[in-house]
């Protein structure tokens, strides 16, 4: 068993260690390196970060960054979400997405939307079933090791509209 709760500073040092596991997968984003707590707390929604924890350990973790700081999108955001890989398949993932979802709808944000490798389909199948529906695939938009690299781009909105 585990529960969903705040992520904060003192679960930085098992998020960054999940995180840098997803990043040497190769297809769980274009970024090479995990940063300090103090650039990635000012990059997300400081209201929707959250972790599955028991026992001290961290599971997993889900997040929310603002896509723009133009006023009219205060309400769109992309979704991060990663699972650490002994603990993947468990609903884990399920459970964190529809938490991480919840929390944005009550927090005002109205479109959630994440990019991701066509590759990792555990991650696409994980966020269909959670509502997120594809918009397209942005071929060729970034270099990784390079080789450029698609990213299918999907978006759910909130039916709290």
């Amino acid at each position: 068993m585990y529960e969903i709760k705040k992520m904060t500073v003192l679960h930085w040092k098992q998020v960054k260690e999940i995180y840098l596991e997803g990043i040497s997968t190769g297809n769980a984003t274009f970024e090479t390196e995990a940063p300090e707590w103090e650039k990635w707390d000012g990059s997300h929604s400081k209201e929707c970060r959250l972790v599955a924890e028991h026992g001290g350990t961290v599971y997993g973790w889900a997040a929310l960054s603002p896509v723009s700081g133009r006023c009219v999108y205060a309400g769109v955001a992309d979704v991060s979400i990663y699972i650490a890989s002994a603990y993947k398949g468990k609903g884990i993932g399920t459970a964190l997405l529809r938490a991480i979802i919840e929390l944005s709808e009550q927090q005002g944000f109205w479109t959630l939307q994440a990019g991701i490798f066509p590759e990792n389909t555990s991650s696409l199948k994980l966020h269909e079933k959670a509502g997120f529906r594809r918009i397209g695939v942005r071929e060729k938009i970034g270099k990784m090791n390079g080789v450029w690299r698609d990213v299918v781009f999907l978006e759910r909105r909130s039916g709290k509209l």
